[in-house]
């Protein structure tokens, strides 16, 4: 079959009929979309690696399904030519592997006309996505806030003001109810979770919050019964650590927005509150799992707040916002929103995670961050930066004049400095990030994240960087010394090796996963970072020893794929993914 004949066009019916089968290598960013879905693709064959063909898995497409009833997306499909390594782009195929929604009702949406309840910007979706989109981190977060488009979402919503997103569509709600259900917690408590650390049972009573937590390991029954009979709201920290779907969904919006993504569940009987009006210093997603959630959302005292607080309710005024959430809605609002929710009476118990990010990640703290590496490296080379300070200027109740003269003249020196440069600076942000952070996704032994694959890296090899999610490159003093004359190294760090359970506990246990590598190899790695796929013997470095032990370090951590023809450099296929 040619590889025009598999391009979708007016007539795909006519060039791909249900029943036609033909076989493919696929590369993982398509198998992942498609391998959810056995009753419209029949696999065969393969296994997690065929010869060297790097981590393909081999399809026999034989659609069960007319094509047109398949969402389009594009991935680069390779046509597998021999077992010799020649393999071939044959075509770009636009299936996405899931049937396409039914036609969505005309979304309606209302204006934010100041502090009245029943007048609330909202955007309705009748038959929205069945599921979320895990092809890629992009398409996670277009489907978590579909219908409502990424740019508008960032231009109108982010870090401004709420958004809410009602749906009606019972396959949504399903899989929403999937992702955590009260029933759940009977597995969960016989796995051993602990008050405090895993559960927090609370109820808002005259304003404040009543903590009704017991001491040690959590029991069940105990734990229905102050939910029943104390009207108690169960929090749950962190249920990715669990619950392999939310490990899913977050790993995902952690590679979406480059920042670390926490979440929590909320069980609440009918006729109870469990939180008072408080406000986050996170952006806040709230899917509604089961059962209804009255929300009410007003006005921030401090936006984009930086820390937690609760508010008085006689000083928050009337609602910007009000809404009832019913499963497989969404609630978006930014940090410093104040906010408080309640399960009417009468209905029954209401179940909702929120998902949340952006913590400590503001222009603030990236300049903190990056201003204190960019002046102990100033101060190596100005000797005016290592001056001392007048004498007695600590002593002092205001900095004085000619103390200020100075600092401004400092920062304008750190300005230039920094004006136009493409050097890579120290980052502790960057190493924060990628040590705390959920491991990739994965199912089974989890072994391509510890075990490298394929043949070992040659001169001859092309490479390609894997997992770049998961990967920062940052620089910083050599830690294997401790003298004032500390080379700079450049630091590879990344999450594979993670361990899921610990992931936003605030665990001491935490690792730090890496190379280590003279500054001199900082432009080859930055070949490899920028670079779909490129050949070693092309790296910018002195000598082929330190090129192929270079790649060598790469693959043994996992993140290279070892290829040894250029014919499977495809860039498309990485920027499909961005």
């Amino acid at each position: 079959m040619s590889a025009e004949s598999l391009r979708l066009g007016r007539e795909p019916q006519a060039r791909l009929r249900p029943g036609a089968a033909t076989t493919w290598a696929v590369l993982p960013g398509v198998w992942s979309g498609l391998r959810h879905r056995p009753d419209i693709w029949e696999t065969w064959g393969g296994g997690r690696r065929a010869a060297s063909l790097g981590p393909f898995r081999t399809l026999k497409l034989q659609p069960t399904l007319p094509i047109h009833s398949f969402a389009t997306t594009h991935f680069w499909v390779v046509q597998q030519v021999n077992m010799k390594d020649q393999v071939c782009v044959s075509s770009l195929l636009c299936l996405e592997g899931r049937t396409m929604p039914k036609k969505a009702k005309p979304a309606g949406t209302g204006k934010e006309e100041g502090p009245v309840p029943g007048k609330q910007l909202k955007m309705e979706a009748a038959g929205g996505p069945s599921t979320l989109n895990f092809s890629c981190p992009r398409g996670l977060f277009e489907s978590l806030i579909s219908p409502i488009k990424t740019e508008t979402f960032f231009k109108e919503f982010w870090e401004q003001k709420p958004l809410i997103i009602q749906r009606d569509d019972p396959a949504l709600a399903t899989y929403y109810q999937s992702l955590f259900k009260l029933s759940d917690l009977k597995s969960l408590c016989s796995r051993g979770v602990y008050y405090g650390r895993d559960i927090n049972v609370c109820r808002c009573v005259n304003g404040k919050k009543k903590v009704l937590n017991k001491d040690g390991k959590v029991h069940f029954l105990q734990l229905r019964k102050d939910f029943d009979h104390k009207r108690a709201t169960i929090q749950f920290h962190q249920p990715q650590r669990f619950k392999d779907e939310l490990w899913k969904i977050q790993e995902k919006l952690e590679c979406y927005f480059g920042s670390l993504v926490g979440s929590n569940v909320y069980m609440t009987p009918a006729g109870s509150q469990g939180l008072p009006p408080h406000y986050d210093d996170v952006e806040v997603f709230v899917l509604q799992l089961e059962g209804e959630k009255h929300w009410r959302l007003y006005h921030p005292t401090v936006p984009l707040a930086r820390q937690y607080s609760v508010e008085a309710e006689d000083r928050i005024g009337r609602p910007t916002h009000e809404v009832m959430l019913k499963p497989g809605d969404l609630l978006y609002f930014p940090r410093g929103t104040i906010h408080q929710a309640d399960t009417p009476p009468g209905l029954a118990h209401s179940t909702h995670v929120t998902i949340s990010t952006y913590q400590n990640n503001s222009w603030g703290d990236f300049l903190l961050d990056t201003i204190s590496g960019l002046v102990m490296d100033t101060a190596k080379e100005d000797m005016e930066f290592r001056a001392g300070i007048p004498r007695q200027l600590l002593l002092q109740v205001e900095t004085a004049a000619v103390g200020t003269r100075r600092l401004s003249g400092f920062l304008r020196k750190l300005a230039d400095r920094l004006e136009g440069t493409d050097v890579l600076l120290s980052s502790d942000m960057k190493k924060d990030f990628v040590m705390n952070r959920l491991p990739p996704y994965y199912e089974g032994d989890g072994a391509e994240l510890s075990t490298p694959g394929g043949q070992v890296p040659r001169l001859d090899s092309v490479v390609r960087l894997q997992f770049k999610d998961h990967v920062i490159l940052t620089v910083g003093p050599d830690q294997s010394r401790s003298d004032e004359t500390q080379d700079k190294m450049v630091y590879v760090y990344h999450s594979l090796k993670n361990r899921r359970e610990l992931h936003m506990m605030g665990n001491e246990e935490t690792e730090c996963h890496g190379l280590r590598f003279p500054l001199s190899h900082v432009d080859a790695l930055k070949q490899i970072w920028n670079s779909s796929a490129i050949s070693v013997k092309d790296l910018k470095l002195t000598t082929d020893e330190e090129k192929e032990s270079l790649v060598l370090s790469l693959w043994t951590e996992c993140l290279i794929q070892i290829f040894k023809h250029a014919e499977l450099i495809i860039t498309e296929f990485e920027n499909s993914k961005k």
